[in-house]
C-alpha cells in the first residue's frame, strides 16, 4: 500500500523560457510609478542566450521543494494536450513528484512563460490558459494541501476545494495566494482564508488582501488573522519575514547571499514551501522560519526557480554554518 501523501501541491504549472538580455541597448528606469525595463522599439535586439526550464509555476516549484526535502509529494494541476504539458509532467516525475492527479485538457495548450532576465531581476511575460478546472478528491487523504496560483476563471474550483477541505478536517492547509486569487478579493475566497492553517504573502500583497498600511506590519498580521488564518507569515524582501501564530510574533532576517544573486525567480515559492515542509516535519514555527530563508537564498544563486532547491541534509549544513546575526527573534 502506498504511504500517505505528505502534501498535495495544487495550482497551475508552466514552462519558463529564460531570455538573458545584454547590457547596452537595454536599460532600467525609475519614476514615481515604479521601475521599468526599457527596450528599443521596432529593432532586432541581440540576446546573451535563452534557457528553457521545463516545469515552473508556484505549484511545481513548491512540489519540487517538498520532494527534495523528503516529503511524499503529489501535484494536482491542469495542462494542455501538447508537448509542453508532457515535458512539464516528465520534469516533475524526474524530481520524485507523483503526477497521477495531472488533468489534461486536450484542446488547449499548456502555459508557457517568457522571462526577460536582466541583471539579477526579471520581467515575466505570462498568459494563463483557461482550463476546465475541477477538483477530484484524491483516493488518499494527505497530511497537507498547498494551494497557490491558478488561472483567472476558477471560482467553481475554489468552491470545490473549500468544500473538500471542510469535509476533511485532518488536512492542514497552506495558502500562498497568486495574482488572480488576490485580485478576486478576500470575500470571494473567504472560505479558503478562513480554513488556512498557514497563510503566506508579501507585504504589498498583505495590504491587497486584508487592507491596512504597508508601513504597519503588526496591523497587517492581525488583519490576516482576522480572515481566519491560524498562522500568518509576511515576507518583506531583503528585510526578511514576519510571522504570527496568534499568540506570539516572530521575525527572521534574510539569509546572507554568499554571492550576488543571479536570478530571483522562485525565491518566494522556495520560502513558503520550505516553511511548510519544516512544519510538516514537526518543527515549531520559529524553527521553520530559520529554514525558509536559506532555500530562498539558495534558489537565487542559480537560473530558474528549482535548480538551487536544497535537500534536508544541505539545509542543515547551511543552518550549522549560519552567521552570528542570523536568528529568529520575537518582537
Amino acid at each position: 500500500m502506498r504511504r500517505q501523501w505528505d502534501v498535495i501541491s495544487v495550482g497551475d504549472t508552466a514552462t519558463d523560457v529564460f531570455i538573458r538580455l545584454l547590457d547596452g541597448r537595454v536599460k532600467t528606469i525609475e519614476d514615481v510609478s515604479g521601475r521599468w525595463l526599457m527596450l528599443p522599439y521596432g529593432e532586432k535586439l541581440p540576446v546573451d542566450h535563452a534557457q528553457t526550464i521545463e516545469s515552473g509555476g508556484n505549484a511545481a516549484n513548491a512540489a519540487v521543494a517538498f520532494s527534495r526535502l523528503g516529503l511524499a509529494t503529489t501535484i494536482a494541476t491542469h495542462v494542455g494536450g501538447d508537448q509542453v504539458g508532457r515535458a512539464i509532467q516528465l520534469a516533475l516525475q524526474r524530481e520524485g513528484v507523483d503526477t497521477h492527479l495531472f488533468r489534461v485538457d486536450p484542446d488547449v495548450s499548456s502555459n508557457q512563460n517568457f522571462v526577460l532576465w536582466f541583471g539579477e531581476d526579471r520581467t515575466i511575460l505570462v498568459r494563463h490558459q483557461i482550463y476546465d478546472y475541477h477538483w477530484t478528491p484524491p483516493d488518499e487523504v494527505p497530511r497537507w494541501l498547498y494551494l497557490s496560483s491558478v488561472g483567472s476563471d476558477a471560482p467553481q474550483y475554489y468552491d470545490q476545494l473549500a468544500g473538500w477541505l471542510g469535509a476533511e478536517p485532518t488536512v492542514r492547509f497552506a495558502f500562498q495566494p497568486g495574482t488572480f486569487q488576490i485580485a478576486m478579493g478576500s470575500h470571494a475566497l473567504a472560505a479558503l482564508y478562513r480554513r488556512a492553517d498557514l497563510l503566506v504573502c508579501n507585504r504589498e500583497e498583505a495590504v491587497e488582501i486584508g487592507g491596512g498600511s504597508v508601513h504597519d506590519m503588526a496591523d497587517l498580521l492581525e488583519r490576516l488573522h482576522g480572515l481566519g488564518a491560524r498562522t500568518v507569515v509576511i515576507t518583506d524582501g531583503p528585510a526578511g519575514a514576519f510571522a504570527s501564530d496568534g499568540t506570539a510574533r516572530y521575525c527572521v532576517p534574510s539569509y546572507p547571499d554568499p554571492a550576488p544573486p543571479i536570478d530571483r525567480t522562485g525565491a518566494g515559492d522556495a520560502f513558503t514551501a520550505t516553511l511548510m515542509a519544516a512544519i510538516c516535519k514537526g518543527h515549531s514555527l520559529d524553527e521553520a522560519l530559520a529554514w525558509a530563508p536559506i532555500n530562498a537564498m539558495s534558489v537565487v544563486q542559480q537560473v530558474g526557480s528549482q535548480a538551487g532547491l536544497l535537500s534536508e541534509q544541505e539545509m542543515k549544513q547551511w543552518l550549522d554554518q549560519a552567521p552570528a546575526g542570523y536568528s529568529v527573534s520575537k518582537w
